[in-house]
């Protein structure tokens, strides 16, 4: 009961499971582990793609932070403080009802704060990215960590932040399942937006090769640099069809200036909804049709990811061949979604030696994710594998990055594809902070 796996298909005994209460706690369970030659991974939502916030392998301590829930508000700068194992659910609502307040975050309430690698937008929401329909205004989620306590692989109990311990800082906002146990986050907020536009074009009728034309027009729009950062948009093709949803954080008239109705919406049905609530939004993204199949629910699965920039688009004839796959392919399971998600914006403003995320050129990301019925099959890792092929082999030369929030623990040399080419750095700070790799799991940062 207390390990709980997230993913069915990798199968993972921790050493123990120990649910510590308060920081000192968590520094003694440390210091235990070290005496006992095992690795220490945290956990607090449990969402990981790999099993890795119960270590990725057998053996590992498992600290789970669930009872880590403080909460304040401080009114005088609007800066937040709570516990690591706040799940991203109960930290919109504390934030809303306490100033109206908001941070950037993805879509999933069920995902922690604070593991060590989590879920379906983020791997440790605060400590590995944290992308969602707020990033393009106000960055990641990590961008809004102004300070946070943190347990190291010796027991010491410190603070780091840009003016103490900034190289630790640095590696924590992106890395932070190989660096220590955040315990405690300290976030600057921003006003809950007064108003969205949630909207959503479903095209269902045809086949998935009808839909390319469809997704070209949409990469074309989302590659303007001037694009205006109030539009949040990604695109889902599953079994049922192609989506093409997300948020506007502005007026109704604002939104259909954008045009988007016109250059997308052939032969699809669409719902647009004006909502004055922030709750309301978030609940509503929690409604998306794969989020509701894949957001909590603990299941057999595979998935990957890509990164593209303003220079590795997809060509026109690779989206054509990409959706005669989708098509033609033996998937051997209708549970699969491809989901693109537009970044950008705020994202890209951050420079990339200023946080161990170095995704700071991405674009959008794509990422594929299949649920085996049952179990999962061989066939059906081979359809996401080929997707990325296709790509990958339509851009020669391109080095294409990994979200390590889509954690893919088959992807060769993942510590390059996550942290390019910060991993130098990281490896230099991981010697400092923990030379015996304590906080392991098999993608982490290792030391130089």
């Amino acid at each position: 009961n207390a390990v709980k796996p997230y993913n069915l298909d990798i199968h993972v005994t921790p050493a123990a499971v120990v649910r510590p209460t308060t920081t000192e706690e968590v520094s003694k369970v440390v210091q235990c582990a070290v005496a006992s030659s095992l690795k220490v991974q945290p956990r607090s939502g449990g969402h990981s793609y790999a099993n890795y916030c119960l270590g990725g392998e057998n053996g590992a301590v498992v600290v789970d932070l669930v009872n880590f829930q403080k909460f304040s508000m401080d009114t005088n700068n609007w800066f937040a403080t709570f516990g690591a194992g706040t799940l991203l659910g109960d930290l919109t609502e504390r934030l809303y009802t306490n100033g109206n307040r908001v941070i950037a975050h993805g879509t999933c309430p069920q995902v922690g704060s604070g593991d060590g690698w989590t879920d379906v937008f983020q791997q440790g929401h605060l400590t590995i990215g944290g992308l969602g329909p707020l990033s393009r205004q106000y960055g990641a989620a990590l961008d809004h960590v102004e300070e946070v306590e943190v347990v190291l692989a010796n027991g010491t109990i410190t603070r780091a932040s840009q003016s103490r311990n900034p190289d630790l800082f640095f590696a924590l906002k992106g890395a932070a399942a190989g660096f220590g146990i955040i315990t405690e986050f300290v976030v600057h907020t921003e006003p809950a937006p007064p108003s969205t536009i949630n909207y959503a074009y479903h095209i269902q009728v045809g086949k998935k090769s009808s839909f390319a034309n469809t997704f070209a027009a949409w990469q074309d729009i989302i590659k303007d640099p001037a694009l205006d950062r109030k539009l949040a948009t990604q695109v889902i093709i599953m079994e049922l069809g192609m989506i093409i949803s997300g948020t506007y954080f502005g007026t109704k008239e604002e939104y259909n200036a954008l045009q988007f109705e016109q250059r997308l919406a052939q032969n699809a049905t669409v719902s647009i909804h004006t909502l004055d609530n922030w709750l309301g939004t978030v609940a509503n993204w929690a409604e998306n049709e794969a989020l509701k199949l894949i957001g909590g629910i603990p299941g057999p699965f595979y998935s990957k990811s890509l990164a593209f920039t303003q220079n590795s688009l997809i060509p026109y004839k690779t989206i054509q061949d990409l959706f005669k796959y989708f098509d033609s392919s033996d998937k051997g399971t209708p549970l699969w979604f491809v989901i693109f998600d537009l970044e950008g914006g705020k994202v890209n403003d951050i420079p990339r030696d200023q946080t161990a995320y170095a995704h700071r050129d991405a674009l959008f990301y794509v990422q594929t994710y299949a649920v085996g019925v049952g179990v999962l099959l061989d066939k059906t890792r081979a359809f996401l594998n080929n997707i990325n092929k296709m790509i990958q082999d339509a851009l020669p030369g391109v080095d294409f990055g990994a979200y390590a929030g889509y954690v893919d623990p088959k992807l060769p040399n993942g510590q390059h594809s996550y942290w390019g080419d910060n991993l130098p750095r990281l490896q230099q700070i991981k010697t400092l902070y923990d030379p015996r790799d304590i906080f392991h799991n098999p993608q982490s940062v290792r030391p130089a």
